[in-house]
C-alpha cells in the first residue's frame, strides 16, 4: 500500500472507525475540533423491533479507484437506509441512501432484505470511514481504503470453500435410513459444511490487511444446507455475520461456485448469490438471470476476472446442474475482457479465479475437462498470468503451463520446471485454495506420484442427487508444490509495480495455514511470479 496515501483520519484503524463514526447524521472528519456534541460521537440504540444492521460487507465498485458499495442484510423491510460517508478533507460528510433488494428462498419462504449503498466520486488510494444504518437502529460502522490509480504495490488475499462455523445444530448422519449426502463425512461441527477454521480464517486475513480478499466460489455451503434439510436464509446470514469483522474494512469479492446454487431460488438457483452482492460492471446487465455472475475489475496495474464456471465445467456437484446455461454468452464475454486487457498498456497481469480447477492432484476429485476446452485456450491465447480456484479442499499450484498434450484430457504442458521463480509472461500459474474452512478437506488424499484425475463425462441420469462422474487419469507433468500436511489456509500476493526501466513486474507470493481465533500465521509456500511489464513494450 502506498505510504503516500491519503487517510481520513491519522493512523485510523478499524476500532477508530468504530469510535469515530456513529450518527445518524452527516458524518465529518474526526479531529481536534470534534467536541463532545459531534454527530460522529453520538449514537442511538436500536428501537425494539427494528432489526439492527447486521453482515456488513463491501464490493468495490466498476473503478475501484473511485467506487465503493456497502451492503448489508435484514431479515425484514426497513426505513430509510443509508450510510454517511466521511470526507477525506476533513469537512462534513455526505448521506448516500441504499437500494434495497429482495427474495423469498424458495425452501423457507423467509424473505430477505439486503440494502446496498453505492459510493462514488471517491478518491484513489485514500481510506474513508463510514457508517450504515436505517431507522430505529444503531449505527455500523467500519473503514475502506480506495484502489489506487495507475502502478502501485498493493496485497491482496485469496481462497475458496470456506463455510460457516454456526453450532446451531447437529446433524444425525449417518443413519441406515438416511445415508450421507456428502459421502463419508460425519457433519458434527456445522449445519454448512464449517469448522471453528471457518472463523479463525477471517482473523488470518486481518492479520494480513488486504487491500481486498478474493473468496474462489463455495462461500457459505447455502445450496447443501437446503439439501439436507437446514435453513438456506439463515446459512448466508452466518456467513456475512461472521465475516464482517473483515469484510467491512475491505472488499470480500466472490465468484461463484457450485455450494452457492440453491434450487428454487431463480432459473439458475443463483438468486440469493445475486441479491447479496453487488458486483463490478454491467457487462452482462441485459440479462437479468445472469447479471454478476461474471465480471472484472482492475487495481493498480491488475485485471481481476470474476468467472462462473459451472457454465462450462462437466461435473455435477451442486444443486442444479448447470452445464452451458450462459449458451456461450460467457465465453464470447471472456474473450473480449482477454483482448482488451493485453491490449491496454496500462495492464501488466491477469488474474482469473473462479471454482473448478484445470489442475489437480486429488485422487478422488480431480480436474474438470469442460473447463480445460473452454477457458484453457483463451488463457494461451491472451497470455493469463494466474488462475486461483477452490472446489478442491487443498492448497496445490502448478508450474507455468501453456499449451495441451493431443491427448483425452487435453493435460497442460509446462514451460519451466523451476519452482521458486514463474516467468507467467511464459506460461499461466494455476493454484488451488481451497482450505477456507471446510470440514472436508482432502490433504491426504492426493497421488504420491505426479498424476491428477480428469472428469471427462458424466452419467446421462442422476444417481442421487448429482450424475456420476467419469474420470480419467493422467501423467501430471505440470504439478509443482502441494500441502500434504495442513487442513486450512489462504494466501496473500504482493504486488510490485517495478519501474519501466527494469522492465519487469512481480507478485511474490505466500501461503499461510493459520491457528485459533486469533489468526496465528504460518508460511507453508512462498514463490514469485515475474512478468513483463506492458509499458516495456517496443
Amino acid at each position: 500500500m502506498s505510504i503516500a496515501r491519503r487517510t481520513l483520519l491519522t493512523g485510523s484503524t478499524a476500532g477508530a472507525a468504530a469510535a469515530a463514526v456513529g450518527g445518524a447524521g452527516s458524518a465529518e472528519a474526526a479531529g481536534p475540533a470534534a467536541g463532545a456534541g459531534s454527530p460522529l460521537l453520538q449514537r442511538t440504540p436500536s428501537r425494539i423491533g427494528v432489526p439492527g444492521v447486521a453482515g456488513l460487507h463491501l464490493q468495490f465498485g466498476s473503478d475501484p479507484a473511485t467506487e465503493m458499495t456497502v451492503s448489508w442484510i435484514s431479515p425484514q423491510s426497513v426505513r430509510r437506509p443509508r450510510v454517511h460517508l466521511g470526507s477525506p478533507d476533513g469537512g462534513a460528510g455526505r448521506a448516500v441512501d441504499a437500494e434495497t433488494r429482495t427474495y423469498r428462498d424458495g425452501l423457507s419462504q423467509h424473505e430477505v432484505y439486503v440494502h446496498h449503498a453505492r459510493l462514488t466520486g471517491l478518491r484513489p488510494d485514500t481510506t474513508y470511514l463510514y457508517s450504515a444504518g436505517h431507522d430505529g437502529a444503531a449505527q455500523e460502522t467500519g473503514s475502506f481504503t480506495t484502489a489506487p490509480r495507475g502502478r502501485a504495490a498493493f496485497t491482496f488475499t485469496s481462497f475458496g470453500d470456506q463455510g460457516t462455523p454456526n453450532l446451531r445444530r447437529t446433524l444425525k448422519w449417518p443413519t441406515k435410513d438416511t445415508p450421507p449426502p456428502l459421502g463419508p463425512f460425519l457433519l458434527h461441527t456445522s449445519t454448512q459444511g464449517g469448522t471453528e477454521a471457518s472463523a479463525d480464517i477471517v482473523a488470518a486475513v486481518e492479520r494480513v490487511g488486504p487491500l481486498f480478499n478474493l473468496v474462489n466460489g463455495d462461500l457459505c455451503y447455502a445450496g447443501v444446507a437446503g439439501a439436507i434439510g437446514e435453513d438456506r436464509v439463515a446459512t448466508w446470514a452466518d456467513w456475512f455475520i461472521g465475516n464482517s469483522r473483515s469484510a467491512r474494512l475491505r472488499p470480500w469479492m466472490p465468484c461463484v461456485g457450485n455450494g452457492e446454487t440453491e434450487k428454487g431460488n431463480g432459473p439458475l438457483g443463483l438468486t440469493g448469490y445475486q441479491t447479496y452482492f453487488t458486483l463490478p460492471g454491467a457487462t452482462n446487465a441485459t440479462d437479468p438471470e445472469t447479471r454478476g455472475l461474471w465480471y472484472a475489475f482492475t487495481v493498480g496495474a491488475v485485471r481481476f476476472i470474476s468467472l462462473a464456471n459451472d457454465d462450462v465445467a462437466i461435473v455435477d456437484t451442486g444443486d442444479l446442474y448447470l452445464r452451458g446455461y450462459s449458451d456461450g454468452a460467457q465465453r464470447r464475454w471472456l474473450e473480449r475482457e482477454l483482448k482488451a486487457a493485453r491490449a491496454d498498456r496500462s495492464v501488466d497481469w491477469i488474474v482469473v479465479f473462479m471454482h473448478h480447477p484445470m489442475i489437480s492432484s486429488h485422487r478422488s476429485g480431480g480436474s474438470d475437462l469442460g473447463v480445460r476446452e473452454a477457458w484453457g485456450p483463451l488463457f494461451d491465447a491472451y497470455g493469463v498470468d494466474l488462475v486461483l480456484c477452490g472446489h478442491e479442499h487443498y492448497y496445490e499450484r502448478s508450474l507455468p503451463v501453456r499449451g495441451t498434450l493431443p491427448n483425452d484430457t487435453r493435460t497442460p504442458v509446462p514451460v519451466s520446471s523451476a519452482t521458486d521463480v514463474a516467468d507467467t509472461g511464459k506460461g499461466t500459474v494455476h493454484m488451488i485454495i481451497g482450505g477456507g474452512g471446510n470440514f472436508a478437506t482432502t490433504q491426504d488424499d492426493l497421488f504420491e506420484e505426479p498424476k491428477g484425475r480428469v472428469v471427462v463425462d458424466v452419467s446421462k441420469e442422476p444417481e442421487g442427487r448429482h450424475r456420476k462422474p467419469v474420470y480419467l487419469t493422467e501423467d501430471a507433468p505440470w504439478r509443482a508444490v502441494q500441502d500434504r500436511v495442513h487442513a486450512h489456509g489462504f494466501a496473500a500476493f504482493d504486488v510490485d509495480p517495478g519501474t519501466r526501466g527494469t522492465g519487469r513486474t512481480r507478485m511474490h507470493v505466500t501461503y499461510y495455514t493459520f491457528d485459533g481465533p486469533y489468526g496465528e500465521l504460518t508460511p507453508v509456500d512462498t514463490f514469485t511470479l515475474e512478468r513483463p511489464r506492458a509499458d516495456a513494450r517496443h
